[in-house]
C-alpha cells in the first residue's frame, strides 16, 4: 500500500518555518513514540541544523513500554535532549522545561558573556500533524493558549505564545515531507491517523495492520475480539476472513447476511488508535 501527500498548505508552513528559524534558539519536535522515526520529518532535521535540539516522545502512554525507553537512548545516542511524555494529561510534560534551559546552557553562557541577561529562550514547537503539538503546548503553558483538535492540520498559522519571562514558544503547523523514502512510513503514519482518513483505502489499511499485529502481537486481535486467526498470513489479501470474522462478532452485516468487511475495518482501526488492542509500538529501535 502506497501513501503519499503533501497539500499546499504544508509546503507553506515550511516556508514559513525556513523564514523563522533564525528567531529560535531550540527546536522541540514532537514525535509518536508508537512510530518514533516515521513521524519525525526528516525536513525539520535539515530546518533545525546547528539549533539546539529537543525530542519528545509524545503518547508513550500507548506505546509498549518495553521499547519506549529503548527509543530514548537511541535518540539520546543521537544527540537530541529527550522526554517521553503524555500531553493529553500532562504526564512528563513539567520535566521539559528543564530540558530545555539544559539544552540551551551554550547559549545561554555565551549570552552572559555578552552582558545579555534574562533574555527569554526562544523554542519552535515543530512535528507531523496529530502528533499532539497543540495539546503539549496547552499542558505546557497550563492554560488553552493553542487551539486544538483531532484533526490534522488544526494548526494553520504560526503563533508566538509567552510562558514566561524565560521561555518564548513559536507553535507551527504540523508538515509532513513531500515524499516517503520508506513506503512503510505513510502506511505507520496512516495507521496512527497522521494522514487524513477520506484519502486513505481503510479497508486496505485495516488489512495490513492485521498483517502487522498477527506478526509481532498475535494475541491483541485474538483477545479482542474472541477469534482465531491463522498464523501462515504472508499478504495482505490472507487477513480477509479475518476482518470478516471481526465483522460477524460486531454485527456488521449486509442484506443477505454478509459480512460487511468496511465496517469491520474502520472498527479495527478504531481500536488501534483508541488502545483497545493494547499497547503496540509499530517500529522498533535498532539493535
Amino acid at each position: 500500500m502506497n501513501v503519499q501527500w503533501y497539500p499546499g498548505h504544508m509546503a507553506k508552513a515550511k516556508r514559513m518555518m525556513q523564514e523563522n528559524i533564525k528567531l529560535i534558539d531550540v527546536v522541540i519536535e514532537l514525535v509518536d513514540a508508537r512510530i518514533p522515526l516515521s513521524s519525525k520529518n526528516p525536513d525539520i532535521d535539515a530546518l533545525a541544523a546547528n539549533k539546539s535540539r529537543v525530542l519528545l516522545l509524545n503518547k508513550y502512554d500507548m506505546a509498549d513500554q518495553k521499547y519506549n525507553d529503548m527509543w530514548k537512548s537511541y535518540f539520546e545516542e543521537k544527540g537530541y535532549h529527550t522526554a517521553l511524555i503524555n500531553s493529553k494529561n500532562g504526564h512528563g510534560v513539567k520535566q521539559v522545561k528543564d530540558i530545555v534551559y539544559k539544552a540551551c546552557e551554550a547559549k545561554i553562557e555565551r549570552d552572559r558573556k555578552r552582558g545579555i541577561i534574562n533574555r527569554p529562550v526562544r523554542a519552535m514547537v515543530a512535528g507531523i500533524p496529530n502528533v499532539g503539538k497543540s495539546t503539549f503546548i496547552n499542558s505546557f503553558v497550563g492554560k488553552a493558549s493553542a487551539r486544538t483538535g483531532n484533526k490534522p492540520g488544526v494548526t494553520k498559522g504560526k503563533q508566538w505564545i509567552r510562558l514566561s519571562s524565560k521561555i518564548e514558544l513559536l507553535d507551527t503547523p504540523g508538515i509532513l515531507w513531500p515524499k516517503f523514502e520508506d513506503p512503510s512510513a505513510g502506511m505507520k503514519l496512516a495507521f496512527i491517523g497522521s494522514i487524513n482518513d477520506d484519502i486513505i483505502h481503510m479497508t486496505e489499511l485495516s488489512l495490513e495492520l492485521i498483517l502487522f499485529l498477527n506478526k509481532y502481537y498475535p494475541d491483541a486481535i485474538k483477545n479482542r475480539y474472541e477469534i482465531e486467526i491463522p498464523e501462515d498470513l504472508n499478504e495482505p489479501k490472507d487477513c480477509v476472513s479475518t476482518l470478516a470474522q471481526i465483522a460477524l462478532k460486531r454485527s456488521c452485516l449486509m442484506k443477505g447476511g454478509e459480512p460487511d468487511i468496511d465496517r469491520a475495518a474502520g472498527i479495527l482501526l478504531d481500536d488501534f488508535r483508541n488502545v483497545r488492542l493494547g499497547r503496540i509500538t509499530l517500529e522498533f529501535p535498532e539493535t
